[in-house]
């Protein structure tokens, strides 16, 4: 009887995380290729702007369709989606990196208000017990503490 491999908790992680870079690697290797591709396929035109806008409509219908969502996004959301695409097809660098930076403004800006929360400590139980314990002995009963 042939013994079980052991493998250690470290090893499938190394190889979980190596997958991942892996797939992640591959998935921007197929964004560049699909920019590329349809960045032809645009200036040859052979794709529309109104192609793109009813293409993520369909999309959008068809996810419905399969049960992945609920229901289709409104017409704004669609054209905003098809906007997006559109930038990258196009090549429109400057609307790009004025989007990436209103991005990268709104996240400092969550995160400064995130930071402005107060934090959410949790005492040990013995603490706890402690704090009940001087509560208890000083007004004769059990406090809750919130």
């Amino acid at each position: 009887m042939q013994m079980p491999m052991q493998i250690s908790l470290e090893e499938v992680i190394t190889m979980l995380l190596s997958k991942v870079e892996s797939l992640a690697m591959n998935d921007e290797n197929n964004k560049t290729r699909f920019n590329i591709v349809a960045r032809v396929l645009y200036k040859k035109g052979l794709i529309t702007d109104q192609d793109i806008v009813d293409s993520v409509k369909e999309e959008h219908w068809m996810l419905k369709e399969i049960g992945m969502i609920q229901e289709e996004p409104a017409e704004d959301v669609s054209i905003a989606v098809a906007d997006n695409i559109l930038q990258w097809i196009r090549g429109d660098v400057d609307v790009i990196k004025k989007s990436m930076e209103e991005y990268e403004k709104k996240v400092k800006e969550y995160a400064r208000e995130y930071e402005k929360k107060s934090p959410l400590t949790v005492a040990s139980s013995d603490v706890l017990h402690q704090l009940d314990r001087m509560s208890s002995a000083s007004k004769g009963g059990h406090k809750l503490i919130i």
